[in-house]
């Protein structure tokens, strides 16, 4: 089997800020945007394919998986990963916001990934961490000093777009994208994909 060239885990904001309405909005908006040609495309760039998973989360102990590990290597395969998110359950609605947590949870399901020569969280929000410990107690007290963190900031509000790129993203490159609400949430998510999974030459690889 080739190398797994990143392992990616994707992390979608299910707390009680988020309405059923926009909650279908992010699952869809995520399930199409790994459809999407361009995002297909840079998936499939290199043969050394990436690893996906995803969770839900929200408090402190409210994580659910929506997708295991796999490897992406086709369309069909993404397709596939595609689907399971947009029928994916949600698990809660009434819980707040525990970004630390969520960390940690992250990195406990490293633990499980396959071997790849990066790993990197893609952890979707809408609110200030409101419960828990910070982010910066996940990196410092789980094993994440390997793994890249990028955001996806849900909302124009400058104080949440600051308190991510501050406290949350880290690593090499790390990023916050930004969509104006979750009806932008699609578009926003293909090109922070594209930007995440493009294949790059392995000088630039940590």
């Amino acid at each position: 089997m080739d190398a797994c060239r990143l392992a990616l885990l994707l992390a979608l904001d299910v707390s009680s800020s988020v309405d059923a309405r926009e909650d279908q909005l992010q699952r869809q908006g995520l399930a199409a945007a790994l459809s999407a040609p361009e995002v297909q495309a840079a998936f499939l760039s290199s043969p050394e394919p990436v690893a996906l998973a995803a969770f839900e989360w929200s408090g402190r102990y409210a994580q659910s998986t929506l997708l295991e590990w796999d490897l992406m290597e086709t369309s069909a395969d993404l397709a596939q990963a595609a689907t399971r998110i947009s029928a994916s359950p949600r698990m809660r609605d009434d819980m707040p916001t525990a970004i630390g947590y969520a960390l940690g949870h992250a990195a406990g399901i490293f633990q499980q990934a396959p071997e790849c020569w990066q790993q990197t969280i893609d952890i979707s929000g809408d609110g200030l961490n409101n419960e828990g410990f910070p982010p910066a107690l996940a990196y410092r007290h789980f094993p994440l000093a390997d793994v890249g963190v990028n955001a996806l900031v849900v909302g124009g509000n400058r104080e949440l777009v600051t308190f991510f790129a501050e406290n949350v993203i880290k690593g090499p490159g790390a990023f916050v994208e930004t969509a104006r609400n979750y009806e932008d949430f699609e578009r926003a998510m293909r090109r922070k994909l594209e930007r995440e999974v493009a294949s790059r030459p392995v000088g630039e690889l940590r």
